[in-house]
């Protein structure tokens, strides 16, 4: 592809004799078609030439992709510009037997020099994804610019260095970029960051900015710079193209402090509106997160069994539940998490990460588009204070957002609200999740009652979906969401006053209640991260550690962490993956515990171990690459931190007892799929 950019067309028949295009018995570049050209050996060297010196430019990277890596290549644009220049050259050296305009043919390759100036020219922007496109390319609040109107904006190399100023006019759904000097490059570069192939970051392959989109140089504009401020088409943004270039000229503000949490001192166990329909249904209650939980009603095993067979209920009203509403909210949330949060349609949720400026997680989430612009987050208890004023420090421009650029702030926020749900100044507004996770899960749900249409929508929700309806006389936002690798699994946020009778009833219909054992069995079991076991905790583990690389998506040219989850990923050589005790009376693992491969090397440390669905101890292990296979023999010392120091061989007597360490296999990151 970026050979086809340059000019140099790779033929794409097939090689005669061979069945098919697709299993080729070798490679085809077309010399019959470029000797019919008058290519002789001097233009052929010339031509190998380029595609050498092209190749040996382009970046190697990968983003991580659901089955993997998957591999990719950019190219510096001033490299990739001078071969379209030299391909241009080569091809009219032979002539050329199709007729194209002499004003039109070189106008897209042609570059000015730095030092030319020319009359104010007018390109036209259009497509789908020309807002966001602009908004990560120029330097202005694109965002801002409703239609009908102007703002003054700069348009940056890589290194930072100004291609050239102008001003930005948005005609409905296009716009109009009116620049001052060099409109073909402008042209050039713009379309370069569209086909995605150019580095637009010298430090960070990886980014991309939104595309398509169509450019081209619509003529001479009456336009010009309408400000005398040398900081003038700077705006406040977590990032454009440019900014991270080493000849920068725009304006920094003073370094912002690093965000630092202090968790406060409890003032009491907290309680959910169902404590005491807990307390009736005879749970066992302990403290956790600082509420007052059922960790089980009966047992564990029987309420792990009853979710893989059946249907359980959870009461996880304790966990955090936010908003942000408004035109900012999708921009906001994308400079703050890892997920790409403007590619979701009303209707779909994903899973993403809170990271801070050293690429640790804060937390994991699941944000949901309920609306045009509105997203639902919903964070860890344990993290929901932290998580609140974290998020609010970030939009009030308070806290450092990059090591690197310690003045750097998102854009202006006054076009969005945070709304903490669980607030009693929402009124019927409020909202707290009650899960219900199982294979008969979507029976007992629709067995609450409503209306076909709305009984339709729940039927047909894909996973990750989510639908505002009301079963029941209940008014719900249903997600097919959950945390127990269950695919038939809702959670529905309910007003919390509503949160016990809602509980109650799905237990009516035959859903079993259960605790935050079984929820936690069920998670282990299925490879799902738990925030300060596989995500943060003693190891500082990233989001690529747990396993969970996809859900980083490191084409977006910003959001906090970015720049040092990059650089743990350089040298990161183990990850998070599953293993079983081979005993079913094993001893269970415990957080910390070592994990020896058969030469009796530490090779991973246990983050969280349960027992599965057969009975037996099963857990996650952070492993190092080498022993990182399916199948594998490990060994697990589990209990390590209650066991007494082990004597030194020498010292060891008859009767002497000595720790020895449980068989263990490795297993697949995450279950195999049902047949």
């Amino acid at each position: 592809r970026i050979l086809d950019l340059v000019g140099i067309v790779l033929n794409r028949n097939t090689i005669p004799g061979d069945a098919s295009a697709f299993r080729a018995s070798g490679l085809r570049l077309g010399t019959p078609w470029i000797t019919q050209r008058g290519f002789g050996d001097s233009e052929i060297d010339r031509l190998a030439e380029i595609i050498a010196r092209v190749l040996h430019a382009c970046v190697p990277f990968s983003y991580t992709g659901k089955k993997g890596a998957e591999p990719r290549a950019k190219i510096d644009f001033d490299v990739m510009q001078q071969a379209k220049l030299d391909v241009r050259d080569l091809a009219a050296s032979v002539g050329i037997d199709t007729e194209v305009p002499a004003e039109d043919y070189p106008h897209f390759y042609y570059l000015e020099p730095e030092n030319e100036m020319v009359n104010w020219q007018t390109l036209v922007i259009r497509g789908a994804e020309a807002t966001a496109f602009l908004q990560a390319a120029l330097t202005s609040d694109v965002l801002a610019l409703q239609p009908g109107q102007q703002q003054p904006t700069r348009l940056l190399r890589p290194d930072g260095g100004e291609i050239t100023r102008g001003v930005l006019e948005r005609a409905g759904s296009d716009y109009r970029l009116h620049v001052e000097r060099r409109p073909n490059t402008a042209a050039n570069w713009l379309r370069a960051l569209s086909d995605g192939f150019a580095l637009l970051d010298p430090t960070d392959p990886y980014s991309k900015v939104p595309g398509p989109v169509d450019v081209q140089l619509a003529g001479a504009s009456t336009m010009r710079w309408p400000v005398t401020d040398a900081n003038a088409g700077y705006a406040v943004k977590a990032g454009f193209v440019g900014m991270n270039g080493q000849y920068y000229q725009g304006p920094k503000g003073e370094p912002l402090p690093v965000f630092d949490w202090q968790e406060p001192t409890p003032e009491g166990i907290k309680t959910t509106t169902l404590n005491h329909l807990h307390r009736e249904m005879g749970a066992k209650m302990v403290e956790f997160a600082g509420y007052d939980m059922p960790v089980w009603y009966s047992s564990v095993m029987d309420e792990h069994q009853a979710v893989r067979t059946g249907a359980g209920v959870f009461d996880v009203t304790h966990m955090g539940a936010f908003d942000a509403v408004g035109p900012g909210a999708a921009a906001f949330l994308d400079a703050v998490t890892t997920n790409e949060v403007s590619k979701l349609a009303v209707g779909e949720s994903h899973y993403t990460y809170l990271l801070d400026v050293d690429g640790i997680p804060i937390d994991d989430l699941m944000i949901y588009r309920v609306g045009d612009e509105r997203y639902l987050m919903v964070v860890n208890a344990s993290n929901n204070d932290k998580d609140w004023a974290w998020l609010n420090a970030v939009k009030n421009g308070e806290v450092m957002i990059d090591r690197n650029h310690p003045s750097r702030r998102v854009r202006s926020a006054g076009d969005f609200e945070l709304r903490d749900l669980r607030h009693p100044s929402l009124g019927t507004e409020m909202r707290v999740d009650v899960a219900l996770q199982g294979p008969k899960a979507k029976e007992i749900l629709l067995s609450l009652g409503g209306s076909d249409e709305a009984k339709a929508r729940v039927s047909k929700l894909p996973w990750a979906g989510v639908t505002c309806v009301n079963l029941g006389g209940y008014d719900l936002i249903v997600s097919r969401t959950g945390y127990t690798g269950e695919r038939t699994a809702y959670e529905l946020f309910v007003h919390p006053d509503r949160a016990p009778e809602l509980f109650r009833e799905l237990v009516l219909h035959h859903a079993t209640p259960c605790g935050l054992a079984a929820r936690d069995s069920l998670r282990t079991e299925a490879g799902l991260p738990l925030y300060g076991h596989e995500l943060a905790g003693p190891l500082n583990l990233n989001p690529a550690d747990a396993g969970f690389g996809g859900y980083v998506k490191l084409w977006k040219p910003f959001f906090v962490g970015k720049a040092a989850y990059i650089a743990h990923e350089r040298e990161r050589e183990a990850e998070i993956t599953r293993f079983r005790l081979d005993n079913k009376g094993a001893r269970p693992a415990h957080q910390g515990d070592p994990v020896i491969d058969r030469k009796g090397r530490v090779v991973g440390v246990v983050t969280s171990c349960s027992i599965d669905t057969d009975g037996y101890q099963v857990g996650q292990v952070y492993l190092h690459d080498s022993a990182n296979i399916e199948g594998t023999a490990v060994s697990v010392y589990a209990g390590s931190s209650r066991a007494r120091a082990p004597k030194a061989a020498s010292d060891l007597k008859p009767g002497d007892k000595v720790p020895l360490p449980e068989n263990a296999t490795v297993l697949t990151r995450f279950p195999k799929a049902k047949k």
